[in-house]
């Protein structure tokens, strides 16, 4: 097998892993609100608070290593607080509040549209061009979602279901405005340390969020809450998005958002098996609809 080969065997494998354990960050929501009951912005200010040292660590030896540190003016750091806000505040805020009315699969569902919404958010703003495909793609995609809906419908679920998906989406379009946002600071800073410090804002941001909202008993819970805390910020956080950004480096960005698709797919059997969520036939035909739509995206992007 040749070197390149190798290169990326290893880059598919990182991005297939870290696809799976983002996946699995639903997961865990819905089981610490099902067994342990614990608030929205409690369990996301938990997930924060462990995952901030792990990018405190990274940015300290990435400065050190490095021989001239990026340095922002202040209308870049006003730049680099907004996007912060925007990325992984707003966007983990609404998420994980749109899971105490939705099921994992179906929030892994609607979260999985951002890159149409990447689209149509650069046409509008941007000026880019939509293409017929990418037209195609999109109807198709939103297509997918209203099959996965049906199962929730038929069972009278309406008012959460519309509740919840609505949140899911605020947080899918929060994540595309971020996506679009960070198209000017990634190249002045580099990846790692813009992810770094998005990360580091808003876990500023959601303490200050819940200093205001509940103020105190943050580490009342029992010792499993920790322990899934801990679990999130480390295997659904921290390491899969290393994982995907190194993957992305030796396979490319196209390559990575297919191999990335699993991601639904993992969230779907992982939910069957730890929440006994049903998989309907109604839900996998939408699954597979909302990926096709999204590669097609993707596909294009690549091109």
């Amino acid at each position: 097998m040749k070197k390149s080969q190798i290169q990326y065997f290893i880059g598919a494998i990182l991005v297939i892993v870290g696809s799976i354990c983002f996946a699995g960050k639903a997961v865990l929501v819905k089981y610490n609100y099902i067994h342990y009951h614990v608030d929205t912005v409690s369990l996301l200010t938990l997930r924060m608070v462990f995952s901030a040292p792990f990018y405190l660590i990274i940015l300290f030896f990435q400065n050190k290593n490095q021989a001239e540190v990026p340095k922002l003016n202040g209308k870049e750091w006003i730049w680099m607080l907004v996007i912060g806000l925007v990325g992984y505040y707003l966007a983990a805020f609404f998420d994980f509040w749109g899971l105490n009315y939705i099921t994992a699969s179906v929030e892994r569902l609607i979260l999985f549209i951002y890159p149409t919404l990447v689209v149509i958010l650069s046409g509008i703003f941007l000026k880019k061009q939509i293409h017929k495909i990418q037209y195609f793609a999109l109807i198709i995609t939103y297509l997918g979602v209203i099959f996965a809906f049906i199962p929730d419908l038929r069972m009278g679920l309406q008012k959460d279901l519309v509740t919840g998906s609505f949140l899911i989406f605020l947080s899918s379009l929060t994540y595309a405005l971020y996506l679009i946002g960070s198209g000017e600071m990634i190249p002045k800073i580099g990846a790692l340390r813009f992810t770094c410090y998005a990360m580091l804002i808003s876990t500023a941001m959601i303490i200050v969020h819940y200093s205001v909202s509940i103020g105190g008993g943050l580490w009342s819970y029992q010792p499993e809450v920790y322990g899934l805390s801990i679990t999130m910020a480390v295997f659904t956080t921290v390491i899969p998005s290393f994982m995907i950004s190194e993957g992305i480096k030796r396979i490319g960005s196209g390559n990575a958002s297919i191999i990335g698709s699993i991601g639904p797919i993992a969230t779907i059997i992982m939910a069957n098996i730890f929440l006994d969520e049903h998989i309907s036939t109604w839900q996998t035909i939408g699954t597979f609809i909302v990926l096709g739509g999204v590669l097609m995206i993707s596909w294009k992007g690549k091109k």
